[in-house]
């Protein structure tokens, strides 16, 4: 009787053999991943106390910059900083939101960690472009209506906003329609509109009502602006119109496209 043949054989040495084991390969398998496992736990414990528990990495300085009338001792007392603490625990929109209310001069701040152990206070200060005078004191009013400042004396350079509302006809009407603020913001819009060379010479900007806005000059030359509307185009007619009638004592722009001047 004849033997196997040899594909046979190959067969039944496949048969016997068969698969691996749990046994042969799953124990180190499983010992590896173990071990992987709690690396990374301790790993995780190790940055965890790095982070919050050792003293590599705590609030030791506060820095400030960008302050012009503001002094550093100011912003760093009304930020309240806690030294000490981790460094990864401070809240910075906390403090952001902290010197804000404290203090309102300050138009934007930035809170930034810097790294190992400083906290960085960025300020940007709020711009006066008006002033309002209420007694011996000035009130600061920046670019975008907001009065955030009382001083003792007016910052060089800075015109007086007079709010005059009649107490009774169109003007009275106008203030009961938009109300302080918003004639407010309607005189800063009309001072970021003048021409440079008329906005060096400005003390005064008059508000009798949203359309009646005026000027007054250094030296008494008066400015009927109207409204806050159309703001290029008066300050292309006001330039041209004091470089045709240099003499003039009175110019009107509050139709910008018949503009007009008088007196001398």
């Amino acid at each position: 009787m004849a033997g196997p043949t040899t594909a046979e054989r190959g067969e039944r040495q496949q048969k016997s053999s068969g698969p691996p084991g749990p046994g042969r390969f799953g124990r180190p398998r499983l010992r590896t991943m173990i071990i992987l496992a709690s690396a990374v736990v301790l790993l995780g414990g190790v940055t965890l106390w790095v982070l919050y528990g050792s003293n590599w990495l705590r609030v030791e300085r506060v820095s400030v910059t960008g302050t012009r009338v503001l002094t550093p001792a100011q912003v760093r007392e009304a930020a309240d900083v806690p030294v000490g603490d981790p460094l990864v625990s401070v809240d910075t929109e906390v403090i952001e939101a902290r010197l804000r209310r404290a203090l309102p001069r300050v138009d934007e701040v930035d809170v930034v960690r810097s790294w190992p152990h400083s906290i960085a206070l960025r300020v940007t200060e709020r711009t006066p472009v008006l002033v309002t005078q209420k007694g011996r004191n000035f009130t600061e009013v920046d670019d975008e209506g907001v009065r955030y400042a009382t001083v003792p004396r007016a910052p060089k350079g800075v015109p007086t906003l007079k709010l005059e509302p009649a107490r009774s006809g169109p003007a009275a009407a106008s203030l009961r329609r938009f109300g302080e603020d918003r004639l407010v913001r309607e005189a800063v819009r009309v001072a970021g509109a003048v021409p440079d060379a008329i906005a060096r010479k400005t003390r005064l900007v008059k508000v009798r009502s949203y359309d009646d806005i005026s000027l007054e000059l250094a030296d008494g030359r008066t400015v009927a602006w109207g409204s806050g509307e159309q703001g290029e185009e008066k300050a292309r007619a006001l330039t041209a119109l004091t470089k045709a009638t240099p003499g003039a004592r009175h110019f009107d722009v509050s139709v910008p496209t018949a503009p007009a001047s008088s007196g001398s």
